[in-house]
Order: structure tokens, then C-alpha cells, then sequence
């Protein structure tokens, strides 16, 4: 990936930093409710997506920690664990054209447990300073969809107020940030802002020139969607 994204993973950047200072700041609050430690592990295995800032960004990085060797290692980890997230997906979208209840259907999405492929046999994040927001906060009291999310492990109680983020505010965020990298980068795929991926995907997907639909020449292309199409959010 030859592309300059740099500006993008600053203000991202920015993002981590603000998200590890409000877990900080609430397991500094609430010690006995945090659980979160070396070798617990229970948040590598939730099931979520990245924007493509998010992708882009966690590919970059894993591009230059490993060798060719850890790389191809990885990879097929990675290749597993997306063949059963879309498994997983497919499933929930079968459910849903069944007629079953939607919110059901994403409940019991949210219940599945997928290895995340960057999880040593050490539990521990292979990638760990650079791993995505969602992880980040996990373990700590957030709120998405006007319903609120603790990790099972932790202490936090039902019905008790505790500080709570809220991660539609800080996706919101991500796909602002990801709208202006998509617009800087003159693509023909005009939704791929819209593009939510598994981490496994992220790590798999080599993002060259072709692949992100730029345009040499502006104006050249018509919009069109691509190979984005299927990851678009509804």
C-alpha cells in the first residue's frame, strides 16, 4: 500500500488515545468492577466490525510488525476466523429474511465467540498497541443503540448508574473520519466510507490501488459499487 493515509491514522490516532483515557479513567473509579488484566481474553473473541479507517490502519500496521513468516502464520488464523464470521452472518441473515424478529437475530449475533486471529496461544493481543477502539473499552459500561453493554466478567451491576460511553457518539466519530479518507483518496467506489469488515478481512485484504477503486485521473470514472457492495451498511 503505497497510498499516504498518514493525516487519517493521526486523527484516529487521537481516537485511541481519548478511548484509553476513558477506560483509565473509569477502572481508576470503579477497581473492583474492571476485570480486565494480563491473560483475560473474553473481549479477543467478540464478534465486530472495523470502518475502513479502522482496517486500513490495523492492516498498515500488521504489514510492518511481522515477518513474512509470522505474516503467513497469521493469515491463515485469519482466514479461519472469517470463514466463520461469515458463517455466522450468513445465518443471522437467513434468520432475518425467515421474518425473525431483528433484534433477536442481533442479539443472538452478539452472543457468538469468534478467535480473534491476532490472539496468541499466550492470550495475549499480538497487535496490542494498536488494536481497534472497540477494544479498547471493553470492560467498561458502554451504550449502543439507546441499550446498554458490560462485559460478563466484569462487576458492573444491573440497574446501577455508572459512567457510560456512548458508541454510537464514537462511531459516528470513526465514519467521519473515515468519509474525508475516502473522499481524499478520488476512488470510484463513492460508498466505501459505508464499508464495515471483520478484523480477519481487514488483515487479509491487500488495500493497493485497484482494490480502493483510484482514480489516476479525476473524472475519468463513474461511481460504481464494486466489490464494496456487499459490506455496505444497511
Amino acid at each position: 500500500m503505497d497510498l499516504d493515509f498518514s493525516p487519517y491514522f493521526e486523527e484516529y490516532e487521537h481516537l485511541l488515545a481519548e478511548a484509553d483515557r476513558i477506560f483509565t479513567a473509569v477502572a481508576a473509579r470503579y477497581p473492583d468492577c474492571v476485570a480486565c488484566g494480563p491473560g483475560c481474553q473474553d473481549c479477543c473473541h467478540a464478534l465486530f466490525d472495523l470502518t475502513v479507517v479502522e482496517a486500513l490502519y490495523i492492516n498498515h500496521h500488521f504489514n510492518r510488525a511481522f515477518s513474512e513468516e509470522e505474516k503467513a502464520r497469521l493469515l491463515e488464523k485469519a482466514n479461519q476466523a472469517d470463514r466463520k464470521t461469515y458463517q455466522i452472518k450468513r445465518e443471522a441473515a437467513q434468520a432475518a429474511a425467515r421474518g425473525k424478529d431483528m433484534e433477536e437475530v442481533l442479539a443472538r449475533v452478539g452472543w457468538e465467540r469468534v478467535r480473534c486471529p491476532l490472539l496468541t496461544d499466550d492470550d495475549r493481543c499480538a497487535l496490542y498497541e494498536r488494536r481497534p477502539v472497540t477494544c479498547r473499552l471493553y470492560g467498561i459500561p458502554t451504550e449502543i443503540g439507546g441499550k446498554g453493554h458490560t462485559c460478563g466478567k466484569s462487576g458492573f451491576q444491573e440497574g446501577t448508574p455508572y459512567p457510560t460511553v456512548h458508541m454510537d457518539a464514537m462511531h459516528k466519530r470513526l465514519f467521519d473520519i473515515s468519509s474525508r479518507l475516502v473522499q481524499g483518496l478520488r476512488t470510484k467506489y463513492t460508498k466505501m466510507a459505508d464499508m464495515l469488515v471483520p478484523l480477519s478481512m481487514a488483515l487479509l485484504t491487500v488495500y493497493d490501488k485497484e482494490y480502493l477503486g483510484v482514480k489516476e485521473t479525476p473524472g475519468q470514472e463513474k461511481p460504481e459499487a464494486g466489490s464494496w457492495k456487499a459490506g455496505l451498511r444497511s
